[in-house]
């Protein structure tokens, strides 16, 4: 072969591996500034504490900081937008719950589709939401109360945090599995309905496990009748899950990290091994069974998937309930 034709060979060559080397150089950097990750829930909630003890390990594994933004409005759903139509180069991230798969049935004119312009990047964690109802309604038991309410068909009332909420739907799967009629009543907020509750204005109210309900249950001013887990919550053992007497009923409110679709598969990679090996450490493990939660660790394909079947059942329990969104 001849120099030049030789030397024109090389040439041709590298310059045909420089875009696929100039994508591993440069997920080998990430991050070389801050990552903002945009949260659409408020500040102190628990999705923002969530966000913000996974931004600290990012920020100790990485060498950078990771930085939360709360961008509220509409469910979460402008945090959603934003992070969404971000440049997909991993410096804008999105952490959120099921309120974007609710949001995707119940939602009829949203600008993006969760499920096709975001990738999936890891799990954080999960907890249940409570089943509680004021001492006062003469039940003990899930199935007790189940059967009070087919004998009182549209007598008792069922209290919610906000139409189209994880503890309004879980209530609304409730009613669907069970045939039992109750009437909603929305609160603006969980905090708002306990007064209520706690009186026995409202009959039955589903909440977070890391809300207020927990303290009202050991001071004896609420009781609990289940966790709405598909088996018994470890820290809360005592608790029958709903699922032990409604086959198949299960609700856990979970977070998870998302990007941008596009975005280089080397750098969701490494997102993914930290966050799951943050899930090992025990120090972070700690920190999220303080608010009562537990690990939840998948792979980027099994996140989305997740994320695929949570969108579908929340959609067939809007339908049943009647309800949408603007």
């Amino acid at each position: 072969m001849k120099p030049a034709r030789r030397t024109f060979l090389h040439l041709a060559t590298g310059a045909a591996a420089l875009p696929s080397f100039a994508r591993l150089a440069h997920a080998q950097a990430y991050p070389t500034r801050p990552v903002h990750m945009l949260v659409g829930l408020a500040a102190g909630g628990p999705t923002d504490v969530a966000a913000r003890i996974l931004a600290e390990w990012l920020s100790e594994q990485f060498g950078q900081q990771f930085v939360v933004e709360n961008r509220t409005g509409m469910a979460g759903n402008l945090a959603n937008q934003a992070a969404l139509a971000a440049p997909p180069d991993g410096y804008t991230l999105l952490f959120t719950g099921p309120n974007s798969t609710i949001s995707a049935a119940l939602y009829k004119k949203l600008p993006f589709n969760f499920l096709q312009d975001s990738v999936a990047i890891a799990s954080m964690m999960r907890f249940p939401n409570l089943m509680v109802v004021p001492p006062s309604l003469p039940v003990k038991t899930v199935q007790e109360f189940i059967d009070y309410a087919k004998a009182h068909p549209g007598q008792l009332s069922m209290a919610s945090s906000g139409v189209g909420a994880s503890p309004h739907l879980s209530g609304e799967l409730f009613k669907f599995m069970t045939k039992i009629d109750m009437v909603h009543v929305p609160y603006r907020g969980s905090s708002a309905a306990y007064p209520d509750l706690i009186t026995g204005k409202v009959h039955l109210l589903f909440d977070n496990l890391s809300g207020p309900a927990l303290e009202l249950i050991r001071s004896g001013q609420l009781r609990v009748l289940g966790v709405t887990a598909a088996s018994r919550w470890e820290s809360l053992s005592d608790v029958p899950a709903i699922a032990e007497t409604v086959p198949g009923y299960d609700v856990t409110i979970w977070y998870g990290l998302f990007a941008p679709k596009n975005t280089p598969a080397e750098i969701v990679a490494a997102l993914s091994r930290s966050v799951n090996a943050g899930l090992s450490d025990p120090k972070l493990l700690a920190r999220i069974a303080e608010g009562g939660g537990a690990p939840m660790r998948m792979t980027p394909e099994q996140f989305r998937q997740f994320v695929k079947d949570d969108t579908e059942k929340w959609r067939k329990v809007i339908e049943f309930a009647g309800i949408s969104a603007d």
